[in-house]
């Protein structure tokens, strides 16, 4: 119920003024003061339930690929924990300018379009790949011995943090733009597709969207040193 419903339900219980002097509005103008608009729901922390900045940090579960929210000292609880129920996300972003991966190559992941990300997943036991879609992530079947070539070729994605980390690939028209990201940032590119995904092309609305969200995501590797020569 906002203001204008408080001041209307007010107006029916309100005595009538017993004089022409007596400004019916003052009376609802005294009130006015009692009324507050609503603040936004604070984001929280999924464990704890601390209230959260904006910016915060993020856990995923393994098993069920789900991320919480998380305040600083809960996050720092599982860091490097094997066994855990939580994994820690990073906030590290590292563009690989140098990345090897030609037509054929893609083609052979048979992937249908120029988006994915590709993690080691612990409770699958093996790399998965991930397409963002107006439906969510949609995982595809990898063919491993593709993968496998892709691999030897990019000594980087050694470096890449199970479960918690991935390569994310955009080759939407003439892009050709390869990271490793966190998970959450992958999943925060499904659901900006989700969210604004319009007909059957999508609309102008989400490639922009798609374009702003990879070109924040540059700006970030860079503001943080994370450039890697794959």
């Amino acid at each position: 119920m906002d203001e204008t419903d408080v001041i209307n339900r007010l107006r029916t219980i309100l005595p009538k003024p017993q004089s022409a002097s007596r400004d019916p509005k003052s009376a609802i103008a005294a009130l006015r003061q009692f009324v507050r608009p609503r603040s936004a729901v604070a984001e929280r922390c999924d464990l704890c339930g601390v209230e959260l900045a904006a910016e915060h940090q993020h856990l995923i579960e393994p098993s069920s690929r789900q991320i919480a929210c998380a305040c600083d000292p809960c996050a720092i609880l599982f860091s490097n924990q094997r066994g855990a129920k939580y994994r820690r996300v990073p906030r590290r972003v590292r563009y690989l300018p140098d990345f090897r991966l030609d037509d054929a190559q893609w083609e052979g992941l048979l992937l249908p379009i120029g988006l994915a990300f590709f993690f080691q997943s612990s409770a699958a036991g093996k790399t998965v790949a991930f397409y963002p879609s107006p439906a969510g992530a949609t995982e595809s079947l990898l063919d491993l011995e593709s993968w496998g070539e892709i691999v030897r070729d990019n000594p980087a994605l050694g470096e890449m943090e199970r479960d918690v980390e991935a390569l994310l690939v955009n080759r939407i028209g003439a892009a050709r733009e390869y990271y490793l990201a966190p998970i959450d940032e992958c999943y925060k590119l499904v659901g900006l597709i989700r969210t604004n995904w319009r007909g059957l092309s999508g609309g102008a609305e989400v490639w922009a969207e798609i374009t702003q969200f990879f070109d924040a995501l540059k700006e970030r590797s860079k503001s943080a040193g994370e450039t890697l020569h794959a």
